[in-house]
């Protein structure tokens, strides 16, 4: 089953008046508003790097009370530990039963809060419900509810007493993008008090059932087989880049692939163009590269990376079928 053109309005319309709704708490960031709607319609999760103050907790609560879902904040700390996030089980002395009480990762959307202060250990613990969807604790299996989103970051300023993410785990986010400062202009609305309601005082949009027949309804949208031809000559490039130690894995192939479906039902199409792949290219990809190190002496990012492969690969010449 394929998305028609009636559904992809229906979709975008929706899309819209959710990023409309959270860009009254976070002035002048739709662009990275859509991103945080991408991942959660894609079945992804996001990694923000950036400085603290930039509207990074706003971004969670806003989204889940757009869409009538639950956020939680956890602040990671070297002595967090696993069952601080998973929850733990404990046992009734009134019953001789034991019961489970559920961590803070039992929410639509998950806010870890610089994650990479956090132990390995714990760090996993979080990486498991994010891939499988469920925790594991004393043996025993719970399933989170969908949609789940963790919105996990980083400090790119502090590195001091941190422990850096592993690639492995860096895989697993489906975009890596920062928030950055407003713009001037948004800056002064801030400063005049004119910038909008609370995060808690916004009106849902819509309810967690709708968001789950849009996460459905994205998996429809038709990708032609020169996107796919042009997605995997993108990952060729950037195995291929000089500069570039370890380029992007098949899974990251596929989650650009994945993003590009919603990106374009978002946009208010049910087929996906060589922009929407653009588009996703740095945020889907820019982290999963591992630059050589002389390389990133000498000042190179993957965002410089990712430019070049950009250029350097021609998008599809014939007019996508749809």
């Amino acid at each position: 089953m394929t998305m028609t053109p009636d559904q992809a309005r229906w979709f975008a319309d929706i899309a819209g008046r959710i990023v409309a709704n959270v860009e009254q708490v976070l002035l002048g960031k739709s662009y990275v508003i859509r991103l945080s709607l991408t991942a959660m319609l894609s079945e992804g999760h996001l990694l923000l790097e950036d400085v603290p103050g930039t509207g990074k907790t706003s971004l969670a609560r806003a989204l889940a009370q757009s869409i009538r879902g639950t956020t939680t904040r956890v602040q990671f700390t070297p002595d967090l530990l696993p069952g601080d996030i998973t929850g733990i089980t404990v046992y009734d002395q009134r019953s001789g039963e034991f019961s489970f009480h559920r961590g803070p990762v039992f929410a639509t959307i998950v806010l870890a809060d610089e994650i990479n202060r956090a132990s390995p250990k714990t760090q996993s613990a979080l990486l498991e419900v994010m891939e499988e969807g469920h925790v594991t604790v004393d043996g025993v299996e719970h399933e989170v509810e969908a949609p789940f989103l963790v919105i996990a970051t980083q400090n790119p300023i502090e590195q001091a007493g941190t422990y850096r993410l592993p690639e492995a785990q860096l895989d697993r986010f489906l975009m890596k993008t920062a928030i950055g400062y407003p713009d001037h202009s948004a800056t002064v609305r801030i400063l005049d008090g004119a910038g909008g309601p609370r995060a808690s005082k916004l009106e849902p949009v819509v309810g967690l059932d709708v968001v789950r027949d849009l996460i459905g309804a994205a998996r429809t949208v038709h990708v032609d087989p020169v996107i796919t031809d042009y997605v995997a000559r993108l990952v060729e490039a950037t195995r291929a880049h000089e500069d570039v130690r370890l380029g992007a894995s098949v899974r990251g192939a596929l989650a650009l692939v994945r993003c590009a479906k919603t990106y374009a039902a978002v946009e208010g199409r049910h087929y996906v163009i060589p922009d929407d792949v653009k588009a996703l290219v740095e945020p889907v990809l820019g982290h999963r590269l591992i630059l050589d190190p002389e390389a990133e002496f000498d000042g190179v990012t993957a965002s410089s990376v990712m430019g070049q492969v950009l250029l350097e690969t021609p998008p599809p010449s014939d007019r996508v079928a749809v």
